[in-house]
């Protein structure tokens, strides 16, 4: 009895913990809204249109793809992609879906997309605001199969509001990206700023950036900015749209205690949390250069004890 009793117990624990980690619609929103935002002044894809196929296809940030892969808009590989990708079962078992190494580049792709293909060239005739127009275009143009796949983006954009995104002249209240990182901004010579948790500025590359270009505008020398972002030996990582700068030192710790890796390098996790990229590889008792595995438990704070 007593056995039980205490297994029913258990179990409705565990699954209130599964339940509270679910994302929510309005946490979707706060953790993504301001990226659709972005993209829509970027490539001209309603930020509504953005935020409502991403949280459908992706059961607001909740699905397998959207947790494995950073996919939000369930995007296969196709013949014209080269970057990272993961087998999944959908219409057939084992099929190819792309990967990102962030939501925002998925954002990013979704919008490239769109725009880079003829069959939805006609939605970007119609004015930003015109959510119904550009959900029946999608059908129309054979986004998806579903018939009523206009019919449920509409019906989320007006569910929770999304067509106020569309509104140039919307402001938010409290920023959010699609790191937790991100906690305030400031603005300065046109772009924003952003700090981290650990108190370090940083700003989101733009099409076109270089480091030279960068460093001349924050009138940083290119070396002081290249090592900021522990680049300062490394020909291979050039800037790329969205990527994370830093223009003051990262810090040689975290706020957060670790970080369990998905697919990144030691680089991409020491750019995340604002870390300088040797101190994390003494932390966690790592040869320089060495590559963490998936699941690894990386330590952010402190040093991990010697296995003797």
């Amino acid at each position: 009895m007593n056995r039980w009793f205490n297994f029913l117990i258990l179990l409705v624990i565990g699954l209130s913990a599964v339940a509270q980690d679910k994302i929510t619609p309005q946490k979707y929103l706060e953790l993504y809204a301001e990226s659709a935002v972005r993209e829509m002044k970027r490539s001209g894809v309603p930020a509504s249109i953005t935020l409502a196929q991403g949280m459908l296809e992706s059961s607001f940030g909740n699905s397998e793809l959207a947790q494995k892969a950073n996919n939000h808009f369930g995007i296969k590989c196709h013949s014209d992609w080269t970057g990272k990708s993961v087998k999944m079962d959908d219409d057939a078992k084992n099929e190819c879906f792309r990967k990102y190494n962030s939501v925002y580049e998925s954002y990013v792709d979704h919008s490239d997309f769109l725009k880079n293909r003829s069959r939805y060239a006609e939605l970007f005739d119609l004015k930003i605001t015109d959510y119904k127009g550009w959900a029946k275009g999608l059908k129309k143009a054979g986004y998806a199969t579903n018939p009523k796949y206009a019919d449920l983006l509409i019906d989320i954009i007006e569910r929770y509001d999304l067509h106020q995104y569309d509104d140039p002249k919307y402001q938010f209240k409290e920023h959010r990206e699609d790191e937790p990182i991100a906690t305030e901004i400031t603005q300065t010579i046109g772009r924003k700023v952003y700090h981290t948790p650990n108190d370090v500025d940083y700003i989101f590359a733009e099409e076109g950036d270089t480091w030279q270009k960068l460093a001349e505008e924050f009138d940083l020398h290119l070396s002081w900015l290249k090592k900021y972002n522990d680049v300062k030996d490394r020909k291979d990582i050039a800037i790329t749209e969205g990527m994370r700068i830093y223009i003051k030192p990262k810090r040689c710790k975290a706020k957060e205690k670790y970080h369990f890796v998905k697919d990144e390098t030691m680089w991409e996790i020491s750019q995340m949390y604002a870390v300088k990229l040797k101190k994390l590889y003494k932390k966690n008792r790592m040869t320089y250069g060495q590559e963490p595995e998936p699941g690894q438990k990386i330590h952010l704070k402190k040093k991990i004890k010697r296995v003797d």
